[in-house]
C-alpha cells in the first residue's frame, strides 16, 4: 500500500482535456508500432510527453488578498510599466505587467492570480508569433480577462504562440474565482501577462522561474504577513 501511494503522489493527475489527446497519441503509437517496430518507441515517448504537458498537479497556495500569484508555470520574461491591450478597456495609463512564457515541457493549466469577479473576457484573433517577443502581447491571438480585485481591475491575457494554436478558457463573464483556482489553459506553449494597477509591488525578476498559483509576483500589502495557504 506505501508502494503504490508512493506511486501515485510521484505521478500527477491529467488534466481531462488531456484525454482526447493523449488516446490519439497512443493510437498513433500502435500503428507505428505496426509498420515498423522501432517507432512504437518513439511514439511511446511522445505519448508520454502528451501526458506530461496535460499533467494538472496540486499546488500550495497562498490565501492573501494582496498577493498576486503566477497565472502560468514557466519563466519570466518581463516586468515593467506598459500600456495595457485597448481591447480590456483598463484606460491608456502605463500598467505593471509580468509576463510568463510556458514552454512545452511546462504544466499548462492557467490559474486565477487574485481572487475576485469576472467583469469581462475579451478574445482577439491574430498572428501566431513567438509569444517572446514584446509585440505578441498585441500582435498574436489572445483571450483576456478582466478580474475585479480588492485591489481594483486587474487583467491576466493568454496569448498564443508558434506552437499554441487553441486557447481554453473554461470561466464565463461574472464568476467568482479564488486565488490559484484554475480558469484554462494554451495549447501547446504560450505566454501569459498579467496588468496589475500602480499599487502593486513587482516581487519578481527577470528570468525566474514561476509556479501557477504558488510564486508571488507581486503585493499591494507594505507590512507582510505570512498568508494562509490551502492546496488546490
Amino acid at each position: 500500500m506505501n508502494l503504490l501511494n508512493t506511486i501515485q503522489n510521484a505521478i500527477p493527475p491529467v488534466h481531462r482535456e488531456g484525454y482526447p489527446f493523449i488516446a490519439a497519441f497512443a493510437l498513433a503509437t500502435i500503428v507505428l508500432g505496426w509498420i515498423w517496430s522501432p517507432l512504437f518507441y518513439l511514439g511511446l515517448a511522445l505519448t508520454v510527453w502528451c501526458a506530461l504537458f496535460f499533467r494538472d498537479p496540486k499546488r500550495v497556495i497562498p490565501v492573501s488578498n494582496d498577493l498576486v500569484v503566477s497565472p502560468a508555470d514557466g519563466r519570466i520574461s518581463h516586468v515593467g510599466k506598459v500600456t495595457p491591450p485597448a481591447e480590456l478597456k483598463l484606460g491608456d495609463a502605463p500598467m505593471l505587467r509580468v509576463s510568463i512564457f510556458m514552454n512545452v515541457f511546462n504544466c499548462h493549466v492557467n490559474r486565477a492570480p487574485m481572487r475576485g469577479k469576472i467583469d469581462r473576457i475579451v478574445y482577439t484573433s491574430g498572428s501566431f508569433l513567438n509569444a517572446e517577443l514584446d509585440k505578441a502581447s498585441l500582435q498574436n491571438e489572445r483571450n483576456g480577462l478582466v478580474i475585479d480585485s480588492d485591489h481594483g481591475e486587474i487583467g491576466v491575457v493568454q496569448i498564443a504562440g508558434l506552437v499554441a494554436r487553441r486557447i481554453v478558457c473554461w470561466v464565463e463573464e461574472g464568476d467568482e474565482l479564488t486565488s490559484g483556482e484554475r480558469f484554462g489553459l494554451i495549447r501547446f506553449g504560450s505566454r501569459l501577462d498579467v496588468y496589475l494597477p500602480d499599487t502593486a509591488n513587482p516581487a519578481v525578476a527577470l528570468g525566474q522561474t514561476s509556479i501557477a498559483g504558488e510564486t508571488v509576483l507581486a503585493r499591494f500589502d507594505k507590512d507582510f504577513a505570512a498568508p494562509l495557504i490551502r492546496v488546490s
